[in-house]
């Protein structure tokens, strides 16, 4: 670590992103440098993981397990007593527009966390996760607007760090329209569809197949061809239906990464579900009424720098006049809302 930094001094500060599919937890010096196109502030100091953290979809032990082992990952032991202040952004935890549903919760962890660490922040908050995305774009903007993709799917307009407008969000049974879910979920439906004879044949067939079956127990194994008979197809399609209802909604979103790798071999049927989900997502933020000129943040696994719907998402927003910033997290953007926070 930089020996400017004084060991005396609380110098440093901890950002943390937790989303619907990982924790993030981010290092950074109390005074910031400059953007680094992408990954952030260009400081960053450490850097840790753990597992999900949406603050009302993870329970309360696993929450805090999962922030306790990323911030553990990003902060060296022996500079722990430097931190200054922590800001955590979660997926089901926001300040503005609706109820602040998983707010208590989430801080909550992050305050159990940061104990178990022995970190004794002198200032401690929690936002939303469009909060620190947006605050992850160059000089952390107040205004604008953000549009996550991951796991789940939402927009929203940010006005002075709060939300003042929400466009989904709703979860995978009821939206997250373009999200991981949403790309899983119909790559299931593509697959059984050309079991069932109601669609065309998709290679989607093997590689749903392949993530919902023991190996051996199906055939063709990798085969991009319709099966020999009704029967085979309809004992395959049970098979998936009964492997995906045994396993927690979460899990179809795996499966997005199964569209991409079809989508990029040249398949049809992914290519329509990858163009389908960039028009969702798109949807979202015109739902917002954008401005000339506004900052646009765009983040998650699908959206990110070299996310596989970011040029989709990006061309279809042309001519809307917006300064478009991909970043892959909201951890820089974190820790910049925790250098704002009064110590």
């Amino acid at each position: 670590m930089n020996e400017i930094y004084s060991r005396g001094r609380r110098d440093l500060v901890i950002g943390v992103d937790a989303g619907g599919t990982r924790t993030r937890a981010y290092l950074a010096p109390l005074v910031a440098a400059g953007w680094d196109g992408g990954e952030g502030d260009g400081t960053a100091l450490g850097r840790g993981a753990g597992g999900p953290g949406n603050a009302l979809s993870v329970r309360r032990p696993e929450l805090t397990r999962h922030l306790t082992d990323a911030i553990a990952a990003a902060v060296p032991a022996a500079d722990r007593h430097r931190v200054a202040a922590v800001f955590g952004g979660f997926a089901g935890s926001a300040v503005g527009v609706g109820p602040e549903r998983g707010r208590g919760l989430a801080l909550s962890c992050l305050e159990d966390a940061l104990a178990a660490n022995g970190i004794t922040a002198a200032a401690v908050d929690v936002g939303g996760d469009t909060e620190v995305a947006l605050a992850a774009a160059p000089g952390a903007p107040a205004d604008g607007l953000v549009l996550i993709a991951g796991t789940g799917a939402i927009a929203t307009r940010l006005t002075d760090r709060r939300r003042a407008a929400v466009v989904d969000g709703h979860g995978w049974l009821l939206g997250d329209e373009g999200s991981g879910f949403w790309l899983g979920g119909h790559a299931v439906r593509a697959a059984l569809e050309a079991l069932d004879g109601r669609g065309p044949w998709t290679s989607l067939v093997a590689e749903v197949a392949a993530h919902h079956l023991p190996r051996g127990s199906y055939e063709p194994v990798g085969a991009v061809r319709p099966l020999a008979g009704p029967e085979e197809r309809h004992r395959l399609a049970e098979a998936v239906v009964t492997s995906a209802y045994a396993r927690p909604p979460a899990r179809l979103a795996e499966l997005s990464l199964a569209a991409v790798r079809a989508a990029a071999e040249g398949d049809a049927v992914a290519l329509r579900l990858l163009d389908s989900a960039a028009d969702l997502l798109v949807a979202s933020v015109r739902a917002l009424e954008p401005r000339a000129g506004e900052p646009l943040v765009l983040t998650g696994g699908l959206l990110g720098p070299g996310g596989p719907l970011l040029e989709r998402v990006t061309a279809r927003l042309d001519g809307l006049d917006l300064r478009i910033f991909p970043v892959a997290d909201g951890g820089a953007g974190a820790a910049a809302l925790a250098r704002l926070l009064p110590r």
